[in-house]
């Protein structure tokens, strides 16, 4: 039965990234069973990280608690006292016997979590910019994540706000997004895919995995150029998301991502993904 971990197609492995560690398509975001079961399974796994009014991360999507917790307003005008008492939202909207989770929380699953494969990764993407980051965000980040550092990859599109929480943790593997601050419409009219490439890896060098918006990597390639291939030249990895359904045109996409040798495939249900693809020549 698939496991929802990696597709090898031409003797390139691309691993299926949970996208806010969901299994499959009917899976609650951030789910502590989910992220462990992930991790023990050597899979590719992403939550999100937002700040909160006690001076540390929420994993949690939006900047607000409204839509996907029992909660209202902002998460940073939030304490940690009473996001732990909020309840996670279901897709219909229906409360669900699921607290959101806090970093800490995260780094202590890890901590006790046993069987976790060496393989396995957790992507930490970093909502925030640097401003939101003062010293006590950094340190409280930075005693969390330290004693299990070895697991995550960090990542963003923000480059300062990266090296602030990385400088802090090291050894800690970095990833970079350039598709943010009008750079996709920029890159659609000017099709500057050279110069797109080389200013990613200029603004942020350290980075080990490039996160693509799945549509430019194939508007690039429409155009007879090859993304993936130009940042793997350049020494990075390419993670390109999100398929959000497993779809006849979702499936078509993945294929052409495979063809170009993504590194990686963000996707909402990645056993159905591997499921499809798997009758897919």
């Amino acid at each position: 039965m698939p496991e929802g971990i990696a597709v090898v197609r031409g003797g390139h492995t691309t691993w299926l990234k949970w996208h806010r560690a969901r299994k499959t398509a009917g899976d609650l975001p951030f789910t502590a069973a989910r992220i462990l079961e992930g991790l023990r399974l050597g899979a590719s796994v992403e939550v999100d990280l937002v700040r909160h009014a006690g001076g540390g991360f929420a994993v949690l999507h939006d900047f607000v608690l409204d839509r996907a917790t029992t909660g209202t307003g902002r998460v940073a005008d939030t304490p940690p006292e009473v996001l732990r008492t909020l309840f996670q939202r279901d897709g219909n909207g229906n409360p669900t016997a699921h607290h959101p989770m806090l970093f800490e929380d995260l780094c202590a699953l890890l901590v006790a979590g046993e069987g976790i494969s060496p393989q396995a990764v957790l992507q930490l993407d970093l909502k925030e910019d640097a401003p939101a980051l003062t010293a006590g965000v950094v340190a409280s980040f930075a005693a969390s994540a330290a004693p299990v550092a070895r697991h995550f990859i960090l990542s963003g599109g923000h480059p300062e706000a990266i090296r602030r929480l990385a400088d802090a943790v090291p050894n800690l593997p970095l990833g970079f997004d350039p598709c943010h601050e009008g750079a996709i419409d920029r890159l659609v009219q000017t099709r500057d895919f050279a110069g797109f490439v080389a200013g990613a890896v200029a603004e942020f060098p350290r980075a080990e995995m490039i996160y693509l918006e799945y549509r430019l990597v194939l508007f690039a390639a429409d155009h007879g150029v090859d993304l993936i291939d130009a940042f793997h030249v350049a020494g990075k990895r390419v993670d390109a998301y999100t398929l959000t359904t497993t779809d006849a045109a979702a499936v078509a996409i993945a294929r052409r991502l495979l063809d170009l040798r993504a590194d990686q495939i963000t996707t909402d249900d990645s056993v159905g993904l591997e499921q499809a693809l798997a009758g897919v020549p």
